[in-house]
Order: C-alpha cells, then sequence, then structure tokens
C-alpha cells in the first residue's frame, strides 16, 4: 500500500480518490507519522462487517458436552 503526504493528498485528492476504488488505497501521513486510510466504499462496507473473534466464538454451535472438562488439580512447578 503506498504511503502519500496528506499535503499531496489534498491536493490530488480526486485521483487518490480514483485510485482507491479501482483497488489502490493509500495511507496518509502527517509529519510522518500514518494517520489515515483512503479505500474504496465497496471494501470499506467488507472490511467493516467481519465480525470479530469473540462474536464467532460466542456463535459457534457447541453443545455442553463438546467440550473436555476442566482439570481440577493443582498447577505443576514450572522449575523457573
Amino acid at each position: 500500500m503506498r504511503e502519500i503526504q496528506l499535503r499531496d493528498a489534498k491536493a490530488r485528492l480526486s485521483a487518490v480518490v480514483d485510485e482507491a476504488m479501482h483497488g489502490k488505497p493509500a495511507v496518509i501521513t502527517r509529519h510522518g507519522k500514518r494517520q489515515a486510510v483512503v479505500v474504496s466504499y465497496e471494501q470499506w462496507e467488507r472490511l467493516s462487517t467481519v465480525p470479530s473473534f469473540g462474536r464467532l466464538l460466542m456463535a459457534a454451535p457447541l453443545a455442553a458436552g463438546d467440550l473436555p472438562r476442566r482439570s481440577k488439580s493443582s498447577m505443576r512447578k514450572s522449575g523457573l
């Protein structure tokens, strides 16, 4: 992904947006630090609907007996 300075992005905003629409996102930097990313709206929609890992785990079709029981024994010595 290419990086472009904020002042250059402002001057070429139309071209930056056109490139993002054609699958070429750009990272916008300010004072050498990454500040924002320009992506197409279609790509942003796709990325914003990806569920979190926690939501995926919560949605897993597990029954009560699917997971092994937790050991009740005391912890082992680590030898540190």
